[in-house]
């Protein structure tokens, strides 16, 4: 199945260009993964203000360019193409990221919906910046989080997991775990996978059960992928949750300032504002329609 990205702005002083393919009307997830921005490249400054989380990891991937990350819990961290930011918001964090410099801003941001036994853990950050690298046929990997062809990432994640960046020079076939479901987000160019044709930024949902896939085309992918997740998530704004009640009150709390997010070490910007609740009950979704 073809996920086609809708475009959403993302704000600063002229607003980026941000292709989203989950959540998606028929696959909300694909395992934990549950949201997939892909952005650039833009030569336009990205800034987001300090802003909260609940009940998910974020997980910055950028193919160029620079972003810096600063949160409630004292981290300071630049991140640069190949390397890993991985924040743990757990029960509440809150973060803000800016772009520096003057190269092109390329990336990918994606959130893993933690499961309710982790859901409510303290928050963390990590960064890596020296992930496992491998050659199949043909293809350069990188093994951003999660084991693939016995590459195992050092990233903390709390359900069965991988995220791999695939430099493609033609066509190659790529192992899958049958337990696992899939998808391929093309991020450079168009690629073919099997026999169907993948525009760029668009995410080909492979399913589970399979042992293989084969990508043919040139520069970069994200094979994705997990156990599928049991649960049905509330994702509202910027918080993963199960309840009306639960999203209801993180709003609360956001807005008054309540202790459970913290202030953003260092960044002297206001705080994002969050949008208005709808004027009926929220409702938890299931992965697919």
């Amino acid at each position: 199945m073809l996920l086609e990205p809708r475009e959403v702005p993302l704000g600063g002083p002229r607003a980026m260009t941000v292709r989203r393919t989950l959540p998606h009307k028929q696959i909300r997830t694909v395992g934990a993964w549950c949201f997939v921005d892909h952005y650039g490249p833009e030569s336009v400054h990205m800034s987001v203000p300090p802003h909260p989380h609940i009940g998910l990891q974020t997980v910055s991937w950028l193919l160029s360019g620079e972003i810096e990350h600063r949160d409630s819990l004292g981290s300071l961290q630049r991140v640069r193409a190949g390397e890993l930011n991985l924040m743990t918001a757990g029960v509440g964090i809150a973060h803000s990221e800016y772009s520096m410099g003057d190269d092109p801003l390329h990336g990918v941001q994606l959130w893993v919906a933690l499961t309710d036994e982790y859901r409510n853990m303290i928050a963390g950050f990590e960064h890596h910046h020296d992930l496992p690298d491998l050659t199949i046929g043909t293809a350069d990997c990188r093994v951003i989080v999660g084991d693939f062809a016995g590459a195992l990432s050092p990233a903390q994640v709390y359900s069965p997991l991988v995220g791999v960046e695939v430099t493609l020079a033609g066509s190659v076939v790529l192992p899958l775990s049958p337990q696992f479901e899939y998808a391929v987000l093309a991020v450079d160019d168009a690629v073919d996978v099997q026999d169907h044709r993948v525009p760029r930024a668009a995410m080909q949902y492979l399913g589970w059960g399979a042992t293989s896939v084969e990508v043919t085309g040139s520069g970069r992918i994200l094979l994705l992928g997990g156990e599928p997740l049991a649960e049905d998530l509330l994702m509202w704004w910027n918080f993963v949750g199960r309840s009306h009640t639960e999203i209801q009150q993180a709003r609360e709390q956001w807005e008054s300032g309540d202790g459970r997010f913290g202030d953003v070490v260092g960044d002297t910007l206001p705080r994002l504002p969050a949008p208005a609740l709808p004027t009926v009950a929220l409702k938890p979704r299931p992965s697919r329609r």
